[in-house]
């Protein structure tokens, strides 16, 4: 068995994405026989069978999962070097890169990219979201500055610089019994549906940790993938969630109520960049800015409401 070329990996991951031959012969803009031919050829060489052949349909094989993993590291890493590769060639210009997870992203973050702007009008922003398993890439690969984001983890490559404190609060729809709780404990919460993250992932282990400082199972009704999906399911009634704070930081958002949790979790958000790099100077402005909008939506809390007031323009949050 001889190694892969990148060819028969983009040629298969083609084929993968399509689900036919000419569909994968369209996306890579060549013959389709071509790829026919080479998709016979790389499962000879191998000695594999890579696809399912269903009425011209190609359905990767339950026992190449495996493989077609890699390929789709293999893919990822490749798009990631061309992007390096394109920025040395570009030259250095005025613009921000930097990424933030989603529940930070969705309130906080818009925020400061208002403060951002208006210091710097003609400044491009590139702002991405990224996963847990993102962040390493991203940094490395110098596709932005910074992330922000709120767990920590050991990797030599990377700094880890504290921006603020947060809390992981309940959320109930409006309306519910518990909805009237100036404060709730988890065992208030045992009886009724649950929604959230799962606790393998760093997220769902933070929101899960108030009933194990309760010493009490957390039994999931529904297992979402992001904190706004929760948020949505709760505004709709589905039941009630633990989250931070940060989720749910904006007084437009209706339908659901913020109670404080008795078994307090603080939630410390950072500023995550490549060791040893050097910060654009909007780069720092942008994390001056984020760290100031995490005190201000940190700062009161109280009931099922929280208030706030913006340091910069004075405005009133009802959050």
């Amino acid at each position: 068995m001889r190694d892969l070329t990148l060819r028969q990996v983009e040629v298969i991951r083609a084929v993968m994405m399509a689900g036919t031959i000419s569909g994968a012969a369209d996306l890579l803009n060549v013959s389709a026989p071509g790829i026919s031919r080479l998709v016979r050829h790389t499962e000879e060489s191998l000695g594999v069978r890579l696809f399912e052949r269903k009425a011209g349909l190609f359905q990767p094989a339950p026992e190449a999962a495996p493989v077609f993993e890699q390929i789709h590291q293999i893919y990822e890493k490749m798009a990631g070097l061309s992007y390096a590769i394109g920025r040395l060639k570009a030259g250095t210009e005025l613009e921000l890169a930097f990424a933030a997870a989603p529940s930070i992203a969705q309130f906080v973050v818009p925020r400061a990219v208002s403060a951002i702007r208006r210091r710097h009008p003609e400044l491009y922003i590139d702002l991405n979201l990224v996963r847990y398993e993102e962040i390493v890439d991203y940094l490395l690969l110098e596709r932005g500055e910074f992330v922000a984001f709120s767990y920590r983890f050991e990797h030599p490559s990377l700094e880890f610089t504290p921006l603020g404190v947060g809390e992981v609060i309940a959320i109930v729809p409006e309306g519910h019994p518990l909805a009237a709780s100036e404060r709730l404990s988890v065992r208030d919460l045992s009886g009724v549906p649950l929604i959230g993250v799962d606790p393998t992932d760093p997220y769902g282990e933070l929101t899960a940790r108030p009933f194990e400082i309760a010493g009490l199972p957390r039994r999931l009704s529904i297992r979402v993938r992001f904190a706004q999906t929760t948020v949505g399911l709760v505004q709709n009634g589905v039941g009630a969630a633990m989250i931070d704070e940060f989720s749910v930081a904006s007084e437009s958002l209706s339908g659901i109520v913020r109670v404080p949790l008795v078994e307090q979790v603080p939630m410390t958000i950072y500023a995550i960049h490549k060791a040893g790099r050097v910060l654009s100077s909007f780069a720092e402005h942008a994390i001056a800015r984020l760290r100031e909008e995490i005190r201000v939506a940190a700062g009161l809390r109280g009931g099922g409401k929280f208030g706030l007031t913006s340091s910069y323009d004075g405005r009133r949050l009802g959050i």
